[in-house]
């Protein structure tokens, strides 16, 4: 079944092109995960077993069934995968999660710029968490690692010897409301944005990965995560050996988790 994509060839033109160092909020380091509920659980960590990245951590509930896993993408990223437990709850991507050195300082900040953050609270995995939404409802959290959490603790370990790819590159967000996404990322959070042929451009961190793209569509558009990759071949190549259906396009490949979510593999020309 042909994927829908979000404009392959502006996007591909936009990363060969990102060489510059941007303005940007200090106090986020980068993108520590993303976050989806799936149907099937054995399914969905089948599919990201297939793609090369190993299960670091998982807890439990009180009844002793999986309520959530971390799936390791690098040191500092991870893929936190929920299962489906009432018919009620939304399938597919449910936040993002971006990294700080300075969590407290963060919140300072989020709030100087009118926003409401959550208190800054340890999470079960030992690590400082805050969130809030964006102007769609959706979470949006921040992180800060600490010593001793099963993150940090981690490091080293799960580093898949067959990862497709070994870092996120960006994520492409839907936004009904152009202007009011691009006020929160820049106004609210801090980020540096600049108008593109696709959409507006968020730059994470001062450096050119990772990035958001805000790409006007309506409400039932999904997220789409990017990740980059040295050999297009290589990765076609791999995906199809793993029992996968990519799609080429040129230098993109797209595959589609068991929910039909979208994963993007491209090759940009490093300079």
């Amino acid at each position: 079944m042909k994927m829908r994509w979000f404009g392959f060839a502006a996007l591909a033109c936009l990363l060969a092109a990102a060489s510059a160092v941007f303005a940007q909020n200090p106090d986020i380091t980068g993108i520590a995960h993303v976050a989806y509920r799936v149907s099937n659980l054995d399914k969905e960590l089948d599919f990201l077993h297939k793609l090369g990245y190993e299960e670091s951590f998982a807890f439990q509930n009180k009844e002793g069934k999986t309520s959530e896993v971390f799936v390791k993408i690098n040191d500092t990223q991870f893929f936190e995968v929920y299962p489906q437990t009432e018919p009620a709850q939304e399938l597919g991507w449910m936040h993002i999660c971006y990294e700080s050195g300075d969590l407290n300082a963060l919140y300072k900040t989020l709030v100087a710029h009118g926003l409401t953050p959550r208190p800054v609270e340890k999470a079960g995995a030992g690590n400082l968490i805050s969130s809030l939404k964006d102007p769609e409802g959706r979470v949006t959290e921040f992180t800060q690692y600490m010593p001793g959490s099963k993150h940090t603790l981690d490091r080293g370990k799960h580093l898949g010897a067959n990862r497709v790819a070994d870092a996120i590159a960006g994520v492409s967000l839907p936004e009904p409301d152009m202007a009011v996404a691009e006020k929160f990322y820049a106004s609210g959070l801090g980020f540096a944005t600049r108008q593109t042929q696709m959409g507006v451009r968020v730059q994470v961190t001062g450096k050119p990965m990772p990035w958001l793209i805000l790409r006007s569509a309506s409400g039932s558009a999904k997220p789409v995560l990017v990740f980059q990759v040295a050999d297009t071949a290589a990765a076609l190549k791999q995906l199809q050996a793993a029992g996968l259906n990519p799609e080429q396009h040129g230098r993109r490949i797209l595959v589609s988790d068991p929910d039909g979510n979208l994963i993007a593999f491209m090759q940009t020309r490093m300079r």
